[in-house]
């Protein structure tokens, strides 16, 4: 498979965003109508990252080509450390190594598990989808990523409101499915990739990293690094991840998680994540 991205260079400022999500996974943009928008306002890279989706690469790389905007093979894996939820954004691997083919089958199989036990307790306490057409089926047949919230609709359209939709699922034992960190990693490296964590200044479901915790988190896994430019990392949080990585030679990516029109793509200049995209072959002019 051809890559967009080879032999690629990159002015300093030239805009990147590494972290994008469509349809693919639990995006709202088609792949063409974000495409379309970056290739519009201008961006000289991009990453789309869609949660554990390796089968899209072929396609998105024609989609490059056709489009003449260069895209990063990237996906970000769900995953889990010490009973946390850490999501990992994973870069130029090859998505057609066995092992992270099998890291991504893992992961639908087990969100399909999760979402026939929902389905069923929603059947038990009552509810009931006979103006539906076989929802199970439709719901297993969509993206690991999307399928709880697929499930949360179906109480969304008896009337219930979002909120308890979500509570009524959770009861049923609902739950994003995540491999173990360490299997993630390994997958990757086989693969000839590097995984980053994601957000890891984020919170709400996910930890907020301190410099001990990511020592803590380096000593179980060999990770590449981490995403120290994102939208909800404030200032002081962006100067640590920055100066932990250049202590530690670890690589730094930059991304906005746009899903949608209601979070939009973010220029970063790709001297932000310098030492990234020269390992995944494209050279930075000062």
């Amino acid at each position: 498979m051809e890559l967009s991205t080879k032999n690629l260079v990159l002015d300093a400022n030239s805009p990147v965003d590494m972290q994008l999500h469509t349809i693919n996974s639990d995006g709202t943009w088609t792949p063409e109508g974000l495409v379309d928008y970056l290739k519009a306002e201008g961006f000289g890279m991009v990453a789309i990252t869609d949660h554990d989706r390796v089968d899209q690469t072929a396609a998105l790389q024609k989609l490059a080509f056709e489009k003449d905007l260069p895209i990063l093979v990237a996906a970000e894996f769900n995953a889990n450390w010490r009973g946390e939820a850490v999501d990992t954004l994973c870069f130029g691997f090859d998505p057609e190594n066995q092992a992270i083919k099998t890291l991504a089958a893992n992961i639908l199989a087990m969100q399909q598990d999760n979402s026939r036990k929902v389905y069923d307790y929603l059947v038990k306490h009552h509810y009931r989808f006979e103006n539906e057409t076989d929802p199970l089926e439709a719901i297993l047949k969509r993206p690991s990523a999307k399928q709880p919230f697929a499930l949360a609709d179906l109480l969304i359209a008896q009337g219930l409101d979002g909120a308890e939709a979500w509570k009524i699922t959770q009861e049923g034992g609902m739950k994003f499915s995540t491999n173990p960190i360490a299997n993630v990693v390994d997958a990757v490296h086989q693969a000839g990739g590097v995984c980053l964590i994601a957000h890891p200044g984020r919170g709400q479901f996910w930890p907020i990293f301190d410099p001990p915790m990511l020592d803590d988190i380096r000593s179980d896994v060999p990770l590449d690094g981490f995403e120290a430019y994102y939208p909800l990392h404030s200032a002081e949080q962006i100067t640590m991840f920055v100066e932990y990585a250049q202590k530690y030679d670890l690589l730094t990516s930059s991304g906005s998680d746009s899903h949608g029109h209601n979070r939009m793509p973010i220029k970063y200049p790709a001297q932000n994540s310098r030492k990234l995209l020269e390992r995944l072959g494209v050279q930075i002019r000062a």
